[in-house]
């Protein structure tokens, strides 16, 4: 394979990726004193999702969880997305690491 037509191959696979997560459901959280807002997210089963966690205090947060396996520091004033699932249906909580005292969730599989 010459290599313009292994630059294209790959192109498309990144732009493919690309096109999917643009398509995929997207669900918005915003710490705010060291709270999730919402603190309840509903999705469906068996969906991969993306989750956009915006840190609206003056400190980082972690967007952490040990029933779906994600950990992700959220510095203050900044945003991170987290893709999640697909997973089956029941209650999956998150919680702020580093506020765990306020800091909870639960995400709503049905």
């Amino acid at each position: 394979m010459s290599r313009r037509a292994f630059a294209i191959v790959l192109s498309l696979g990144l732009f493919s990726t690309a096109v999917l997560a643009a398509d995929m459901p997207q669900y918005k959280l915003t710490i705010k004193d060291h709270k999730f807002e919402p603190a309840q997210i509903t999705v469906p089963a068996g969906t991969k999702f993306k989750v956009l966690v915006s840190n609206r205090d003056g400190t980082p947060s972690e967007f952490e969880s040990n029933d779906f396996n994600r950990e992700k520091i959220v510095l203050p004033g900044s945003e991170i997305t987290v893709f999640i699932g697909p997973l089956d249906k029941g209650r999956y909580k998150f919680f702020d690491d580093f506020h765990q005292d306020t800091g909870q969730g639960v995400l709503i599989v049905e």
